[in-house]
C-alpha cells in the first residue's frame, strides 16, 4: 500500500510558484513606487502605448531642497511634458533633504553621496528595465537641483543630449573650470527670484553662486561664440554656440522662483528633438 507522497515534494511547486510570483514584486517600481539602486531610489513613468521594442528617451529629474521624487511625480505639468514628448521621466531622489553639491550648507548636506554615481547608477538601471535611447537624454533641474545639475553637466558633458537647470546655479564659490566642456545647457532663471536671486544669496555660512559669472565660465571652458539674442516667447535669451555645434543659453523670464515645464519642453526641441 502506498501512503501520502512526501510532504516537501507536494509543497515543492509552490514554492516555486510563490518565488516566480514574488519575484516581479519585489523589482516593481514606477510612479507610486520607488525603484531602488543600492541603497539609493528613484521613481519612473513610461509613455502610454510604448512600442517596448523601440527604444525610448528620457527627462531625468532633480528636485529641490527638501523635495522628494514622489512630489516631483505628482507635478502634472512635467508628466504631461513627458506623455506629449513619449519618452520615460525619471525623478531622482536626493539622499536626504539636499543633493550633495560642492559648497551646499553643510548641515543639509549629505557628504557621502556620491551624484554623479548615482546618476550613471539610474541610467543604467532604467537601461535594464526598458530600450533606453541613450543619445536621447536631458537632465532638468530646479533650484537646488538645477545647482546639482550644473555639477553634472561638468562631470558627464555629452553623455546626455543637453543640461536644463532652472532658478539654480553652482554653490560659490563658481568652480574655475568645466572639465567636460563643451556641452549643450539652457538655464532658465526669473529675474525677480528672491530665493535664489541671478547673484546669489548667502545661507548661513554658505552662499548660493552668480549665475552670469557661471556661464561666463561654462562659455570660456567650452570656447563659444559671443552671445547672440535668440527669439523666444516669454523669455530674453542670449546664445552662444561652440565650433562644434554644442550650444550655451541663458534665458530669463519675468517672475520669481518657479518652474514652467514649457520651458523644459523647449530645451528639448532645441536640444534633442524628435525621434530619428
Amino acid at each position: 500500500m502506498t501512503g501520502p507522497a512526501p510532504v516537501r515534494c507536494r509543497l515543492r511547486p509552490l514554492i516555486v510558484l510563490a518565488l516566480l510570483l514574488a519575484a516581479p514584486m519585489a523589482s516593481a517600481c514606477g510612479v507610486e513606487s520607488d525603484c531602488r539602486v543600492g541603497a539609493r531610489s528613484y521613481r519612473l513613468m513610461l509613455p502610454e502605448g510604448r512600442d517596448e521594442s523601440t527604444p525610448t528617451g528620457a527627462l531625468f529629474f532633480l528636485h529641490g531642497y527638501r523635495g522628494t521624487s514622489e512630489a516631483v511625480m505628482a507635478n502634472a505639468g512635467l508628466r504631461d511634458l513627458a506623455e506629449d514628448l513619449g519618452i520615460a521621466f525619471v525623478a531622482l531622489q536626493a539622499d536626504g533633504d539636499e543633493w550633495n553639491a560642492p559648497g551646499a550648507p553643510a548641515q543639509d548636506r549629505p557628504m557621502n553621496a556620491d551624484e554623479v554615481a548615482y546618476l550613471d547608477a539610474v541610467v543604467e538601471d532604467v537601461g535594464r528595465r526598458i530600450a533606453l535611447d541613450r543619445d536621447r537624454m536631458l537632465v532638468a533641474g530646479f533650484s537646488s537641483g538645477a545647482m546639482m545639475v550644473w555639477g553634472l553637466a561638468c562631470a558627464r558633458g555629452d553623455a546626455f543630449a543637453g543640461y536644463v537647470p532652472v532658478s539654480g546655479t553652482f554653490w560659490a564659490p563658481i568652480p574655475e573650470d568645466c572639465p567636460a566642456a563643451p556641452l549643450n545647457l539652457i538655464h532658465y532663471h526669473g529675474t525677480a527670484d528672491e530665493v535664489v536671486p541671478l547673484a546669489g544669496r548667502a545661507i548661513g555660512e554658505a552662499r548660493q553662486g552668480d549665475v552670469p559669472a557661471a556661464i561666463e565660465m561654462l562659455a570660456a571652458a567650452g570656447g563659444y561664440g559671443p552671445p547672440e539674442p535668440v527669439a523666444a516667447e516669454g523669455l530674453d535669451c542670449m546664445r552662444r554656440v561652440d565650433p562644434g555645434g554644442y550650444l550655451l543659453e541663458l534665458c530669463l523670464f519675468d517672475g520669481g522662483h518657479s518652474l514652467n515645464p514649457a520651458f523644459i519642453g523647449r530645451a528639448w526641441d532645441l536640444l534633442v528633438g524628435p525621434p530619428r
